[in-house]
């Protein structure tokens, strides 16, 4: 979740700032493995269209490793541990198809592990498959209702999937603060949401909350200008 410089119109704005939002997301996830140095593949959304893909840059040591982990892999098709391994570092190169691939065969060994479950979410999401993302996060917060990150990301897949479904977003972030209202990147996506819906004084209410929590936080400002953009008048409308 890098992309904070990222300014188009009102909506451009609006996706830079949940963009933003994410890496913190993912650093906080119990064992993510978006933890590398490399960072989460959130990067690449808020980009123009014609933008080319951007690819994490690994060393040589690190694919040595990632070639290592592939090898251990296919050649035990039944160990857990491998199929995880393999995954984690084909994300933190952010080769997210691998990922799943790895991940979904660990899912397969072992169907009931949490973390599995919720990095198939966070691959998908970072692959930029929310329809599919959202139904691993679903599958994790029946197991765990009160992650609150995981209904915070899965709510942001209804805001940045194409068919957007910005009522089913703000449903999602709204439970979460009901498990945790003082959840810093929670507030702040659930401004964008009510933003995007053009509700300024939802919008400002929880920006309010926002304030109260994280004062020093520095997308405050940004937040504050979108909600004045979307509530002002539009030319020619007095």
């Amino acid at each position: 979740m890098n992309k904070d410089n990222i300014l188009f119109a009102i909506v451009g704005l609006l996706l830079g700032l949940i963009v933003g939002f994410m890496g913190a997301n993912y650093i906080n996830k119990n064992a993510a493995p978006a933890a590398g140095t490399l960072g989460p593949g959130a990067n690449q959304m808020g980009l123009p269209p014609d933008h080319p893909a951007v690819q994490g840059q690994a060393d040589p040591a690190a694919m040595q490793d990632v070639q290592a982990a592939i090898d251990a892999a296919e050649k035990q098709p039944d160990d857990f541990d491998s199929q995880v391994k393999a995954a984690e570092l084909f994300f933190r190169i952010q080769r997210f198809d691998d990922a799943i691939k790895y991940y979904s065969r660990a899912n397969q060994i072992r169907p009931d592990d949490y973390q599995v479950i919720v990095n198939l979410g966070n691959a998908n999401f970072d692959a930029e498959k929310f329809t599919e993302a959202e139904k691993w996060y679903a599958s994790a917060l029946e197991k765990k209702a009160d992650d609150v990150n995981v209904r915070t990301d899965m709510g942001l897949t209804f805001l940045l999937r194409e068919q957007k479904d910005v009522d089913r977003a703000i449903a999602e972030f709204v439970k979460s603060l009901e498990y945790d209202p003082k959840h810093a990147l929670t507030l702040q996506n659930l401004v964008v949401a009510y933003t995007e819906k053009k509700d300024a004084a939802k919008a400002t209410e929880t920006l309010t909350r926002l304030e109260e929590v994280s004062p020093g936080n520095e997308v405050i400002p940004r937040l504050r200008e979108a909600i004045s953009k979307t509530s002002a008048p539009t030319q020619g409308s007095e």
